[in-house]
């Protein structure tokens, strides 16, 4: 009788955290959302509506394309931060050198796919303990542990070396 309720409590016990949030692991670490409601980081608001000086220099219409209210983040930033664009690729005018020297030795066909498939072949090869995926937890920390890079030994090797670095905040005491 008294290893039956040792049993019971000692699976109560390993069930017990499964009825808890588990608060620790950031929301925004797991890949898909678990809510049916919209992404509020893919919403744009448009830009404010303004009065040209003439009307007659409007654009033509054009019914689904652009507008000239119509938010375009990365093209805005490039021309705050002073560069131009090119209309016929999107690269800055100015980075189009930058760019053909990083693809002078060709560029790979498909690489977000096949990083995309590398990624998942290492999951498979990792899937996490076996609580872990019985309870869905994240094991993103896990599977690329050894790919971290500590930023603070970084910075004291490139300081060492003798190139300028920019400040970082202290380290906290705890590491």
């Amino acid at each position: 009788m008294g290893r039956v309720v040792l049993a019971l409590a000692g699976a109560a016990l390993l069930a017990l955290p499964a009825c808890g949030r588990n608060d620790r692991v950031p929301t925004m670490m797991h890949l898909r959302s678990a809510t049916n409601g919209p992404d509020e980081f893919a919403i744009l608001p448009p830009k404010a509506l303004t009065m040209p000086k003439d009307v007659s220099v409007l654009p033509d219409p054009t019914p689904g394309g652009d507008n000239l209210t119509d938010q375009h983040p990365q093209a805005d930033a490039i021309i705050a931060l002073g560069g131009k664009l090119s209309t016929a690729t999107g690269v800055p005018a100015a980075d189009a050198g930058l760019v053909s020297y990083a693809d002078r030795k060709g560029v790979t066909a498909g690489i977000r796919a096949s990083l995309a498939a590398d990624d998942r072949a290492f999951r498979r090869a990792h899937p996490g303990k076996p609580l872990e995926r019985l309870f869905n937890l994240n094991t993103y920390f896990a599977a690329y542990i050894d790919s971290w890079l500590d930023a603070y030994q970084e910075l004291a090797r490139w300081r060492a070396a003798g190139v300028q670095t920019p400040s970082a905040p202290p380290q906290s005491p705890a590491k």
